[in-house]
């Protein structure tokens, strides 16, 4: 395989039937072959990722003890800077790493309804207000901006994806209107010394929800993917474009008829050491109580029925490697 396959999704984002149909079909016969895929045609402004890229540059520049300021107060709750040390991916797929060498910015949806499904306490625990850092200017409303236009393209994604299965266009509508979606911002530092053994900048993991929407740079020290044949195969991410995976409960949903591969993101050469990577990523996850049933015929379920919260608390409890450091006084 020489690439990951490529879909342009502007025909079908035409609203033409026909286009949107076959789009639908080229969609199902690569995901029952690799989860991953690259879409053009996307309809996102390079400005909207184009300003989120920028600002969070400038954030993830700024000295640690600064950073830390931007933590949440509450140890584990995702939301606000996460620092490097904290999560190690590949546990949630049981496999013992040291700590990935990352640090992100994790956030969520900017407002909701004041309705019992948000306001319970069960959505309290999903609903959660973001917070944000004195500076850079513009970073919240640069993240709520991308934010809305990926609520937008997984919708139309999740639309296309009925049609591929051939089930009714608007089958993921209702369990997708109060999604529970978590952004990160992931950035890759400089190593400024030999990682451990076994230490990568991501370890190793397949993603939780239905559609992980990736925005990347294509430097030395990205994204591979694990194909059928047991190869690591390398993951362009060119930053006018968006890098989609299906997660695991997507692949539940389908039966294994689409798969959620395994990936990770490598640590660059050596002579490429001092090089820092960005990505962003949008894991769209269905409502919190969508039960996620195979689309199969009685008794040939490979699965059992999860709620969608559930299993995300799981994996995120799974990959939690070490307590969050303390925040520091900046000097």
């Amino acid at each position: 395989m020489a690439g990951i396959p490529v879909i342009d999704l502007a025909p079908a984002l035409s609203g033409d039937a026909a286009a949107r149909l076959a789009t639908g079909q080229e969609l199902d016969r690569i995901c029952r072959e690799t989860g991953f895929f690259t879409i053009t045609g996307h309809g996102v402004a390079p400005a909207v990722m184009d300003a989120l890229r920028d600002t969070a540059k400038e954030f993830f520049a700024f000295p640690l003890a600064e950073k830390l300021r931007a933590a949440h107060p509450v140890k584990g709750t995702p939301r606000g800077y996460i620092a490097m040390g904290v999560e190690a991916l590949s546990l949630g797929n049981a496999t013992a790493t040291p700590p990935d060498l990352k640090e992100y910015w994790h956030f969520g949806r900017e407002s909701w309804p004041a309705t019992e499904y948000y306001s319970s306490a069960e959505g309290q625990r999903y609903f959660i207000p973001n917070i944000w850092p004195e500076r850079p200017t513009g970073f919240r409303e640069a993240a709520a901006t991308y934010y809305a236009a990926m609520e937008h393209l997984t919708g139309e994604l999740m639309r296309v994806a009925a049609l591929g299965l051939g089930i009714e266009e608007h089958f993921f509508d209702g369990f997708i209107d109060r999604h529970i979606t978590a952004m990160r911002l992931n950035h890759y530092p400089a190593q400024e010394k030999p990682p451990l053994p076994g230490q990568l900048r991501a370890g190793a993991h397949t993603d939780y929800g239905l559609l992980t929407i990736l925005n990347g740079e294509n430097v030395p020290g990205g994204l591979q993917v694990l194909t059928k044949s047991g190869e690591w195969l390398d993951v362009a991410t060119d930053p006018g474009h968006f890098v989609v995976n299906i997660g695991d409960l997507l692949m539940r949903w389908t039966n294994d008829r689409w798969v959620s591969n395994s990936h990770h993101v490598v640590n660059p050469p050596e002579e490429a050491a001092r090089n820092r990577r960005l990505s962003i990523a949008f894991f769209h996850h269905p409502n919190y109580d969508a039960p996620i049933e195979c689309i199969a015929p009685p008794g040939e379920a490979r699965y059992p029925r999860v709620l969608s919260g559930a299993y995300r608390d799981e994996k995120y409890r799974q990959t939690r490697a070490v307590p969050a450091p303390q925040k520091e006084t900046a000097a």
